[in-house]
């Protein structure tokens, strides 16, 4: 069992879009799939036509801590999702005195293994106690991004939170890469990204970070207005309409993603075990981002982004019907 946490503390950049079609996508070539919303906007199970007024959520697996089976609901023979709750937004200050808090997902996907192959998170647009749990949890983190300026500003803290839990809490966990969203092939500064975007993880190879494996997939998800369309009908973008582009770039990520898997290599133990306790350095990590000094870094780290990117003029005339701007 894999867990991948798909994350960016930035909204609208095709999170929820990516972590529902991109677990279909799996689901479809044969591999089992769970599915878990911890964004109290439950926008993951509202994708997939799932109320939890009345029934057990994600909340109660953190909150209770129920096992995380009782909460699972199926969608197809392999796809399955655990839906959210809106009583999500206030797990923060439930477990503001709860010792190990940062961990109880992890500690219940431990106890009860999930029957699935991969398990993909749909982490709430913030680096708060949720997102926490999430990386706390996964082994792998997918990076959805809009290739626009303002949508880089905030990957470089994004990056250094990731760093941090790793050196504190999940020594395993790692960046897989980073999926283009919203992509216009078009226009000049879409481009730029992709190079500035290359052009890091490239030079982030030759130090030791949780990204220096990481990847700009090359397969990119233009603009499709299906994209927006088929939540409403409570279906991934493959049983909407197969045939759109969005289906196929999700189709092609999926592949793409499924072939870059290899055997988990054990990650070495660490000098102490105190993984499964609460660690008190933890608490830096939901609070505003502020300078850590030298001694708790955790290697030499480039600049998180270049700084030269330049938004491109913008291109007036109609949008194409198959845009949307969700």
């Amino acid at each position: 069992m894999k867990t991948i946490a798909v994350m960016n503390q930035k909204g609208g950049v095709g999170k929820t879009t990516t972590t529902a079609n991109l677990g279909a996508g799996i689901a479809m070539l044969g591999r089992a799939v769970c599915l878990l919303d911890i964004d109290p906007q439950c926008h993951l199970s509202l994708h997939f036509n799932v109320e939890t007024a009345d029934s057990p959520s994600t909340y109660d697996v953190l909150v209770e801590p129920m096992p995380v089976e009782r909460v699972v609901r199926p969608l197809t023979d392999t796809l399955s999702l655990a839906p959210a709750s809106v009583d999500l937004a206030g797990l923060e200050t439930q477990l503001a005195s709860v010792p190990g808090r940062e961990q109880r997902l992890r500690q219940q996907l431990d106890a009860a293994p999930l029957p699935a192959e991969f398990i993909l998170i749909d982490c709430p647009p913030s680096l708060g106690l949720l997102t926490l749990n999430a990386l706390a949890a996964a082994d792998e983190v997918i990076i959805p991004l809009q290739p626009h300026f303002f949508a880089l500003q905030g990957l470089g803290q994004l990056l250094q939170t990731v760093s941090l839990v790793q050196e504190r809490i999940n020594p395993r966990l790692r960046v897989a890469g980073v999926v283009l969203c919203m992509f216009e092939r078009i226009t000049r500064l879409a481009n730029e990204v992709v190079l500035d975007l290359q052009a890091f993880f490239e030079d982030a190879r030759l130090h030791a970070t949780p990204w220096s494996g990481a990847k700009v997939f090359e397969s990119v998800v233009r603009r499709n207005i299906k994209l927006a369309e088929c939540p409403s009908h409570g279906l991934s973008i493959f049983d909407y309409d197969a045939t759109c582009n969005g289906a196929k770039d999700y189709a092609d990520l999926a592949e793409e993603f499924l072939e870059m898997q290899a055997p988990v290599v054990a990650a070495p133990p660490a000098e102490q075990t105190e993984r499964d306790a609460p660690d008190e350095r933890t608490d830096s990590l939901t609070e505003p981002p502020r300078a850590q000094p030298p001694a708790t870094a955790p290697g030499p780290t480039p600049e998180p982004l270049p700084q030269h990117v330049q938004p491109s003029p913008p291109v007036h005339g109609p949008p194409s019907a198959d845009e949307h701007t969700s």
